[in-house]
């Protein structure tokens, strides 16, 4: 879905790299550094996620300054749910960051600056 909308804003194909293992925050954090090269970058993401996101990037090598994407209101329920998920998630990102240290799946190494090359 994020790829078609880029497209459709003009981003150019060749300048969209899709993480397929990228399968929790961690992960994509992780493998943004050492599979794509990523050392800087810009999260865009729901308000409520956005702190999580940008602390693991931080503890995982990449400089990154985040942008909220919120477009709406979330109902009461809604907001429950989801801040209740970020704080399980935020727990185990604690975990994840100082105690296991998991490994996500890697691969081939990938560098996709500059994307004229």
């Amino acid at each position: 879905a994020m790829r078609q909308y880029a497209l459709s804003l003009g981003v150019p194909d060749e300048a969209i790299v899709l993480d397929y293992a990228g399968r929790r925050t961690y992960d994509t954090c992780y493998r943004a550094r050492a599979i794509f090269g990523v050392d800087k970058a810009i999260l865009v993401t729901q308000k409520f996620h956005l702190p999580r996101a940008l602390y693991l990037c931080a503890h995982l090598g990449v400089d990154a300054i985040g942008v909220t994407a919120d477009r709406q209101y979330y109902r009461k329920l809604s907001r429950l749910f989801w801040n209740t998920r970020e704080l399980l998630a935020t727990l185990t990102a604690l975990v994840d960051v100082h105690i296991t240290r998991p490994l996500p799946v890697l691969g081939e190494p990938e560098p996709i600056f500059p994307l004229n090359e």
